[in-house]
């Protein structure tokens, strides 16, 4: 699979909470052989909220809504994505349950990286392993901010 429609989309994000690990092309052809490629159909639920799983998607074409369940009303959907967005990266990072569902608002490609693939990327690519993980932990930190920002709880 071509790697350059996805590099494309991440480059060209401007979103506060941007993905922007500082690889080249060719970094991103090597880092592709970690990923996933997935077709997602709209109305489809690509993360669940409650459930244990260490996946980080990249979205690479569509838009994607993340909303809570069980929320007070108007305070349901917290964020819409478009092409180039990271969702699920806290999910990589730890064992807790997924603080929120994320929906396909179309149809959306996606990539994913598990948690096993990250750690054989960080035993075999120490330099490329560390700026996809700062370029993640710059998103999350966003993201907390955000969140304390409008009086929603982190923790």
């Amino acid at each position: 699979m071509d790697i350059q429609e996805l590099y494309d989309a991440v480059r060209s994000l401007n979103a506060p909470d941007a993905f922007k690990p500082r690889l080249t092309i060719e970094q991103w052809g090597a880092f592709q052989t970690y990923l996933t490629r997935h077709e997602v159909r709209a109305g489809d639920l690509l993360v669940k909220q409650g459930e244990h799983d260490r996946t980080m998607y990249v979205l690479q074409r569509g838009t994607l809504q993340v909303f809570v369940s069980n929320a007070k009303p108007g305070v349901s959907r917290l964020s819409i994505l478009r092409a180039g967005s990271v969702v699920g990266e806290a999910g990589l990072f730890s064992d807790q349950p997924r603080m929120a569902n994320v929906e396909a608002m179309t149809a959306c490609v996606v990539w994913s990286l598990r948690g096993p693939r990250l750690e054989e990327l960080i035993a075999r690519n120490p330099p490329m392993a560390l700026e996809l993980v700062r370029a993640a932990a710059a998103v999350m930190g966003v993201r907390m901010r955000a969140n304390i920002e409008q009086g929603q709880a982190v923790s």
